[in-house]
Formats: C-alpha cells, sequence, structure tokens
C-alpha cells in the first residue's frame, strides 16, 4: 500500500490538519490571559500525552487522563488543562 495525505505523511495535509487543529486550543501561548506557570504544565510534559506517530506526532498527540476533560482527544502538544501531571523522566513531547 503506498502513502497518500491519509497517511499523514503528506506536508500539505499536515499543514491544514494543525491550522484546523489549533483553532481547537485551550490555552493559547500567546494570548494576553496566559499564565506563567501555564509554560511548565503543557500537554507535551504530561505523563498522560501520547504522541501520535509520523510528522503529526511532532507536534499532536492523545490524551489518555481520565480526569481531564479532553480524555481521547488529540492536544496541541504546547496546549494544557487543570488535570497536568508532570513526567516522572522530565522529558516533553
Amino acid at each position: 500500500m503506498s502513502g497518500g495525505p491519509w497517511t499523514g505523511d503528506d506536508p500539505g495535509h499536515n499543514d491544514g490538519i494543525h491550522e484546523r487543529w489549533l483553532r481547537g486550543l485551550n490555552r493559547q501561548t500567546g494570548a494576553p490571559d496566559y499564565k506563567d506557570e501555564w509554560y511548565f504544565e503543557q500537554c507535551g510534559g504530561c505523563r498522560f500525552w501520547v504522541a501520535l506517530s509520523g510528522e503529526l506526532g511532532r507536534d499532536w498527540g492523545a490524551c489518555t487522563h481520565v480526569a481531564s476533560t479532553f480524555d481521547g482527544q488529540v492536544r496541541f502538544e504546547h496546549d494544557g488543562c487543570a488535570s497536568f501531571m508532570v513526567r516522572t523522566d522530565a522529558s516533553f513531547g
């Protein structure tokens, strides 16, 4: 089976997905009300964030935290929520 836009290998397709999904952010780092502590509580550093595979996985992953309102949803690595729990290995993404 050859690759195609549905596989996540098409840069144009991925760019469209990225732009579309960014509209659903919970916290936007450029917003005037963005709190300083949120820079250290982003999805990519949460122990319940699982990166997608392929190029989309560089920025996007699934939330797997049952206590989060975003459980089961794809989230941007720089987004965040009140249910954040730091990774024990201090990795990001």
